[in-house]
């Protein structure tokens, strides 16, 4: 951090650095060490995040000047920029990914704020038509207002951006609430913010916690118009039923279960590959984690066998070793929880490979570090494939035939992505249609992009991130008419 890492991390509201009078500590999950403190908000530092973004929107040029906001959005993707080595080493030692990963999602960020700036120069144009003589109406996109956005642990850089840059291409003025468990690496987001110049006090306000105010307040606040919210299905649940009270629109990137489709044509040479990485990026804490693997009875035996030879010989290390496959979990708690779920799934799958907590060694003594495993199912109403485990746990589930494969795929109340492997182009396009997730990925897993939407269905939520129709859940759309007497009379 560029303050000393001995003074606690502090939440940026309404353009100044603020404190908090409960402290939290971030912790090393690689090693169960404290690597920091933060301050900790709630119901005061919402309420007063909240009421400066209002005033921003309301007091500034912000919402009206789409060059200006085009440029401080450029001027925040350079900050960002140079801040990648710090805020990638920060991050892995506070959410346990792998640097490799968190250079990644930085470097990420920036490349899709740098989108968002181009959206605030393009994505402005309304319609204008004389529907009838004399009559002449216009639409125009406007600012919603004030934006909430909830951030999860997992990636909580991209995740933010991922919502903050078309809510500021917009014109909207922005809270975010971020996780304590990357408390340092969000001071770090706001050291960015704060450098920029551009970007007018309250126009983005920063709240770490590690409860639930401050979130509350998002949902509540009359004065926060849309709220974007990335997490578990269940608070996301909840999200929705309490923001009916206020009709605020609510964006939701929610759970999944996304399923490998593996057809008799695949290049399982290429594939394999795809379904380990599939439930080792970010540890398997993902929510597109690849964490069904479906595949024909044609080809079953050589799956089987090359996932159940391939996941045991995984590397696990901590976030700088640079040979490893996959760091820890967030925590010793969500590794026993991990490990809890396969040990009841023994009880009606067969378990192919049983990893687990590490128990011995130098990677133990945090109890976060979790061996992949694999286990075999024939019922999809098990659950095991039915709930989101969040940690690198794979089932293996043979099918029939091309029905029997879009049925199982379809089997749970999740939506989010799917993989489709195969040979036949014609196949691909087939099952995609009928497969019920908002993304589809085909001989591949986990390619995204800013220049296209992201967005689930189903349990794993609804509204529009990135791309074109992105910016559209942070407008309004207003319509003008007026009427030419002369004409009209004509």
């Amino acid at each position: 951090m560029s303050q000393s890492t001995n003074l606690p991390a502090r939440h940026w509201i309404d353009g100044k650095w603020t404190e908090s009078a409960r402290l939290g500590e971030s912790v090393d999950p690689s090693t169960g060490a404290v690597v920091g403190a933060f301050y900790d908000g709630g119901e005061a530092e919402a309420r007063a995040a909240v009421d400066a973004a209002a005033d921003a929107f309301a007091s500034t040029g912000w919402a009206r000047d789409h060059s200006a906001r085009a440029i401080a959005l450029e001027r925040l993707a350079d900050a960002l920029a140079a801040r990648v080595p710090e805020m990638a080493a920060t991050l892995s030692r506070e959410n346990g990914k792998l640097l490799r990963e968190t250079t990644w999602e930085v470097g990420g960020a920036a490349t899709w704020l740098r989108y968002a700036a181009a959206s605030a120069r393009t994505q402005i144009a309304g319609r204008a038509a004389e529907v009838a003589p004399g009559q002449y109406f216009r639409s125009t996109p406007e600012p919603a207002g004030v934006v909430g956005v909830i951030s999860p642990w997992n990636s909580p850089v991209l995740l933010t951006v991922r919502a903050l840059g078309p809510a500021l291409a917009a014109g909207c003025a922005v809270v975010v609430k971020l996780p304590a468990q990357t408390a340092l690496t969000n001071e770090l987001f706001a050291q960015a913010v704060a450098a920029v110049e551009e970007i007018p006090a309250g126009v983005v306000n920063i709240v770490t916690e590690s409860g639930s105010e401050v979130a509350r307040h998002l949902v509540a606040s009359e004065r926060v118009d849309v709220l974007s919210y990335t997490g578990s299905t269940p608070v996301g649940k909840v999200i929705a039923a309490s923001a009916a009270t206020t009709l605020k629109r609510v964006g939701l990137e929610l759970g999944g279960k996304t399923p490998l489709v593996l057809f008799p044509s695949a290049d399982l040479d290429r594939a394999i590959p795809d379904l380990l990485r599939a439930i080792t990026l970010m540890n398997g804490q993902f929510c597109c984690t690849g964490s069904r693997v479906l595949v024909h009875r044609d080809i079953a035996d050589r799956v089987r066998a090359a996932l159940t030879e391939a996941l045991p010989r995984l590397r696990l290390g901590a976030w700088d070793d640079d040979e490893a496959d996959l760091g820890p979990l967030i925590d010793r708690a969500s590794a026993e929880r991990v490990d809890a779920i396969v040990e009841e799934a023994a009880s009606y799958g067969e378990v192919l490979v049983r990893g687990g907590q590490v128990t011995e060694g130098p990677l133990s003594s945090s109890g976060a570090f979790y061996r992949p495993s694999l286990v075999e199912v024939a019922d999809t109403d098990a659950r095991i494939v039915q709930e989101e485990v969040f940690g690198p746990v794979q089932t293996f589930e043979v099918f029939d035939d091309e029905a029997d494969a879009v049925r199982k795929a379809n089997a749970t109340p999740y939506g989010l992505a799917a993989s489709i492997f195969t040979g036949d182009p014609a196949q691909a396009r087939r099952v995609g249609r009928q497969v019920r997730s908002g993304v589809v990925w085909t001989n591949t897993w986990g390619l995204l992009s800013e220049h296209f939407e992201q967005a689930g269905v189903k349990d794993s939520g609804y509204g529009y991130l990135c791309g074109p129709r992105g910016i559209e859940e942070f407008q309004v759309l207003k319509v003008y008419s007026e009427v030419d007497h002369a004409e009209a009379r004509g």
